[in-house]
């Protein structure tokens, strides 16, 4: 691999994980906008096992359809 072709992998590799990891915050912040109570003090006062695993799937699904956008 040339020099040019490694700094420009370098480059495009950077803009797709920050574009991924905005993505991915957006859609963690839109979900605790969206359900009607707080989700904090569900998952730490409340121990909501439940809550967090379904919040745990939902972001691993959200993290694996970014993953697929980017890497094409």
């Amino acid at each position: 691999m040339k020099l040019e072709n490694l700094g420009e992998a370098i480059v495009s590799s950077t803009a797709f994980a920050g574009i991924g990891v905005v993505v991915f915050a957006v859609a963690f912040w839109l979900m605790t906008k969206i359900t009607p109570f707080s989700v904090r003090k569900e998952i730490e006062e409340d121990q909501n096992t439940a809550l967090a695993i379904i919040m745990a799937g939902v972001l691993i699904g959200i993290a694996l359809i970014i993953a697929a956008a980017i890497s094409g």
